[in-house]
């Protein structure tokens, strides 16, 4: 009878510790991985102070998922907020926020060949040309410009408070500011701050649509009793085209675009979409978030899958969904903690 028992109780142990493996992405030991190109790097912030941030990457073709590809592959941890990753001439740039460095790696096995340090709180990374790129800081009041054959910061651009996004057109760099009620333009050869575009308080995210136009989103002031704004400008003449009011209760943030750039998509609990000739906001979710905790949006260029991640508590491991263009549940994975920014191959 005891042995009954016993057996019963060890396969019941062993069920039991199956289906928590299968709520883990993998793979379970510090086993390195190389990734492919056909599929989606998803950049987890960790908590802030907690040096856990960890870069995921899901496989479409064959549904796998990696939870941390740098410490296997560089036997440290990557950091203390991964802000976001960008990826250009063969290699990933993590900009690790409050550890204050861009770690640069090879994107297939995630071995770090660089890391450029000397910022104060660096947000996003924009190269410029094929040796040069900008990175905006939380506190700053600059934008570093980095030389990205030395890996080093060469110099810096004086600008009124924090930045976020940034896009490249005609030469020029646009880039967003939150603190103020502008886009701030630099002249890319001369690294030069040389104009400003008139828009509202609270610009963070900025999106280039097919026709060449920029879409700045801007989320207001709660405190100041500014209601959050989506503007369009032409990179070209600089001049606002078109501006919509959000409602003052609104709170629209990660703008982002299809792989057509005909459409843009933003977060407001749910996640919401608009064409790029649409006249008015639209009212209603696309998808609603029905009690999940939407944080990271994004959109694959190569068939316009949309991915959304639910940070859950900030504390335990997030989790992303995918969506078709049309809004049909594709599945989910998990990734790591707060999942904050998608970057695709």
């Amino acid at each position: 009878m005891r042995t009954k028992l016993l057996l019963l109780c060890l396969a019941l142990l062993a069920l039991g510790s199956s289906s928590c493996r299968k709520d883990r992405p993998g793979p379970p030991d510090d086993t390195p991985v190389v990734v492919g190109s056909d599929g989606v790097y998803i950049t987890n912030e960790g908590n802030f102070g907690w040096g856990n941030a960890t870069v995921s990457y899901h496989d479409r073709t064959n549904g796998t998922t990696v939870e941390d590809l740098y410490a296997p592959a560089n036997g440290s941890a990557l950091g203390d907020v991964c802000q976001s990753m960008t990826l250009f001439n063969d290699r990933g740039y993590l900009v690790v926020n409050n550890s204050g460095k861009v770690v640069v790696v090879d994107p297939q096995t995630f071995v770090a060949t660089a890391t450029i340090t000397g910022f104060s709180s660096p947000r996003y990374l924009l190269p410029v040309s094929n040796g040069k790129a900008y990175v905006t800081d939380l506190f700053a009041d600059a934008i570093a410009v980095v030389d990205l054959v030395t890996n080093t910061i060469t110099g810096s651009i004086p600008v009124p408070g924090r930045t976020e996004e940034l896009a490249l057109a005609y030469g020029k760099a646009f880039v967003t500011a939150p603190e103020g009620d502008q886009v701030l333009v630099i002249d890319t050869a001369t690294d030069q701050l040389i104009d400003s575009i008139p828009v509202s308080i609270g610009g963070s995210s900025i999106r280039q649509d097919a026709n060449g136009r920029l879409w700045v989103l801007c989320g207001g002031s709660m405190g100041g009793g500014i209601a959050p704004a989506l503007h369009r400008f032409d990179p070209a003449t600089l001049a606002v085209e078109a501006s919509f009011a959000f409602p003052a209760s609104a709170s629209p943030w990660r703008l982002t675009i299809n792989d057509a750039h005909d459409v843009l998509y933003f977060l407001d609990g749910g996640v919401y979409r608009m064409a790029i000739h649409d006249s008015v906001l639209p009212t209603n979710a696309f998808i609603p978030a029905d009690n999940r905790n939407f944080y990271g949006l994004g959109v694959d260029p190569d068939n316009g899958t949309i991915y959304v991640s639910d940070a859950v508590d900030y504390v335990q491991h997030g989790v992303v969904l995918r969506y078709s263009p049309g809004g049909t549940e594709l599945g989910s994975f998990l990734a790591g903690i707060i999942p904050g920014g998608f970057c695709f191959p």
